[in-house]
């Protein structure tokens, strides 16, 4: 009633009112706008330091990998990590359409990934999860031996820390995953 009132009574008063709510308005959902890109590039920046890994937990590193995947032309990429995930921690489509599916290991400096956790992926991702590209990711180092001959064998991508801090930096995956 108030409202109806004052608008009555002052016309050019109630339209400045507006005016100056519109334009407040809109001036905050610019500058939310701008805050939200430039946290956005903030994060991508960080994210091209292979370093940032090493303080991560598992599951923030799979978080990591999936911006790394989308950022390098990767679709519909999907966290899946956790109890249960049967080897799948992050899935996606390539740039050339094959299904991808990929176990991160987050590793300290000192710790490789070993024989076993090749065989277990070996295992279910073709089987279980449909990959047509399974890679394993480590910011740190493979052991050297069976593991890596039978990952070759069976056509699974081993990125260890040094082809992962390339990708990061670049924001190009390694030849042959995006099928050029």
């Amino acid at each position: 009633m108030l409202v109806v009132e004052f608008v009555q009574q002052h016309p050019y008063w109630s339209i400045f009112l507006v005016f100056v709510a519109a334009a407040t308005t809109t001036a905050l959902l610019v500058l939310r706008v701008r805050q939200r890109a430039r946290w956005r590039a903030e994060q991508a920046e960080r994210d091209r330091a292979i370093a940032v890994t090493d303080a991560m937990t598992g599951a923030e590193f799979e978080q990591w990998f999936a911006r790394l995947l989308a950022a390098s032309g990767f679709r519909h990429v999907q966290v899946r990590g956790g109890s249960g995930d049967r080897g799948a921690d992050v899935t996606a489509v390539a740039p050339d359409g094959r299904r991808v599916v990929v176990q991160c290991k987050r590793q300290s400096l000192t710790n490789r990934v070993g024989s076993a956790a090749i065989q277990r992926f070996a295992g279910t991702c073709r089987e279980v999860h449909g990959g047509e590209l399974c890679m394993i990711v480590t910011n740190g180092l493979f052991t050297a031996g069976d593991g890596v001959r039978l990952a070759r064998q069976l056509g699974i991508v081993l990125i260890d820390r040094g082809e992962l801090e390339t990708w990061a930096w670049k924001r190009t995956p390694p030849p042959g995953l995006t099928g050029n």
